[in-house]
């Protein structure tokens, strides 16, 4: 699909997802869920070593964007990647950011 071919609703709602994962940690949050990954706020929380109320307010942006989806198990909410293909944008901007190969 070309960038023409794209409503001005799906515009509209990819440069939300991208604002949305335009954050440090929220990048970070992308790429511990790469490969179908599912994890807790508390496993997020303690990989990123912040608060976890901190954790929570990132994922809870990202998941009202349409970037994360969730799923309650017991006491448990795990969190993963709503679509596979937003792992490439880690992978991508990983590729673009690294400096050491220009």
């Amino acid at each position: 699909m070309e960038l023409k071919e794209l409503s001005s609703a799906q515009l509209d709602a990819s440069a939300n997802m991208l604002k949305a994962i335009a954050h440090p940690m929220r990048i970070a949050i992308l790429s511990f869920l790469e490969g179908g990954q599912s994890l807790t706020v508390t496993e997020i929380h303690e990989k990123l070593g912040i608060e976890q109320s901190t954790t929570s307010h990132h994922l809870g942006i990202l998941k009202d964007k349409g970037v994360l989806t969730s799923k309650r198990s017991g006491k448990n909410t795990f969190y993963s990647l709503k679509y596979t293909s937003l792992s490439h944008i880690v992978e991508c901007v990983s590729k673009c950011t690294d400096y050491s190969k220009k």
